[in-house]
């Protein structure tokens, strides 16, 4: 393995037996320091359309990139010649069918689409395997060799639990491209890793949140529990969102234990409505937190994609993620011979996260809340986890005049906000 995956690798926590086969991350602040250095934020041009690009930033004489953020190159570069837009062929792993729902796996496939249209690839060009369990390493690395078979010459492997197969069989596969969605691993050589900054749209979904319960108790459907920091740090994220201008407000927490499972997802919505949250989102792949608010007369903030389709009376917003973006350039740099094996890590001034129009129904004043601090975050003004923060526990985290960096915000933090109870 390349220098940084093998660092990390001593850090990868083995599958919790009481949560089933999904590998989960619970990281040390060493690990944090590691991940500040491979941590590579690129852009792309506005707005959430299918034809949306991102394109690598360039360095100045200082090192920094042009939105003051550290740009570390990677130590070993993959060099290419590139490959003609003829003959390039492009995999994708699902984790679920793209048509069935309108969540994860639906937003990553809209992703896949604006890519093809962005650049021209016929539909021949695209190799598509779904439903492919990510808790399974046989299955997924059964899905990667089709692909390879089939003459793919990058794969995108877009659910967590495929993290540690995707680094597998990029050591076994060194002349194919691999990129994974979520977690922390890469090589720097021909494998990387893609996220971005949600947690700046989760806290913005916050505001619409605390400005429009009635309750004071707000629900949220989470797919992991504390130990996976992508979940608890949308979480926290959300619930700061709220505190900011509703303080009395609590935030509930159920966890599913699965990134996809419709029954435990509507289940744990319709427990959550029961004790009266009048509010719920989501962290997991179905619409059912959202029709379920729906068919209860409460409100819903969707993930994902635009779930005010699937709930238009009671969806206040969406998190949503433009994936077209980043799939975009990474199968451009393939065929330019430009991947240099760096990751991705864009937000909102990169346009790859963001909100939703909001519904009209929103109580007076949400628009203004809501404008106010996406201003603030855009100009860094705020950088959400700032200061001195206050756990469940009782516990506090981080530092007066200081925010926590991405390294942490992305694989550090396993603790709740003083508002969340989890609920079992």
């Amino acid at each position: 393995m390349g220098i940084f995956a093998s660092a990390l690798k001593k850090y990868t926590v083995k599958p919790n037996k009481n949560k089933g086969d999904v590998p989960m991350k619970k990281v040390s602040k060493k690990l944090a320091a590691l991940l500040a250095g491979c941590l590579m934020l690129t852009g792309c041009s506005a707005g959430t359309q299918i034809d949306d690009y991102a394109t690598n930033l360039t360095t100045d004489s200082s090192g920094q990139n042009t939105q003051g953020q550290l740009q570390i190159q990677s130590e070993t570069q993959t060099s290419s010649k590139g490959i003609s837009k003829d003959d390039i062929k492009v995999g994708v792993i699902h984790l679920s069918d793209p048509s069935e729902g309108s969540g994860y796996t639906y937003t990553h496939d809209l992703g896949i689409q604006g890519m093809q249209q962005n650049l021209g690839l016929s539909d021949e060009q695209i190799v598509r395997k779904i439903n492919v369990a990510d808790s399974d390493a046989d299955a997924t690395r059964e899905a990667i060799r089709e692909c390879i078979d089939e003459g793919c010459n990058i794969i995108f492997t877009t659910s967590w639990g495929y993290m540690e197969t995707t680094a597998e069989m990029a050591e076994e596969y060194p002349d194919i491209y691999f990129s994974h969605g979520t977690g922390y691993l890469s090589n720097g050589k021909n494998f990387n890793n893609y996220f971005g900054r949600i947690y700046q749209a989760r806290y913005l979904s916050g505001i619409v949140a605390g400005m429009n319960t009635t309750t004071n108790k707000i629900g949220y459907v989470a797919a992991m529990g504390s130990d996976n920091s992508e979940v608890t740090g949308g979480i926290d994220a959300f619930a700061l969102g709220i505190y900011s201008v509703n303080p009395d407000a609590q935030v509930y927490v159920k966890v599913t234990d699965s990134w996809y499972d419709p029954d435990a997802e509507k289940a744990a919505a319709e427990q959550l409505l029961d004790m009266g949250c009048d509010v719920i989102t989501q962290h997991c792949d179905t619409s059912y937190p959202q029709t379920l608010a729906q068919e209860r007369g409460v409100y819903g903030i969707g993930y994902n994609s635009d779930m005010s389709k699937e709930a238009p009376d009671s969806c206040l917003c969406s998190v949503i993620w433009n994936w077209s973006a980043y799939y975009t350039s990474a199968v451009q740099s393939i065929i330019d011979g430009t991947w240099d094996g760096s990751n991705y890590y864009g937000g909102m001034n990169e346009n790859l996260v963001g909100i939703t129009e909001l519904a009209d129904f929103c109580a007076d004043g949400t628009a203004e809340k809501v404008k106010e601090a996406k201003k603030q975050i855009l100009s860094g003004e705020i950088g959400v986890f700032d200061g001195v923060i206050e756990t469940n526990e009782g516990t506090t985290v981080g530092e007066e005049g200081k925010t926590l960096d991405d390294a942490t915000i992305t694989g550090a933090i396993n603790w709740y906000f003083k508002t969340v109870n989890v609920v079992e």
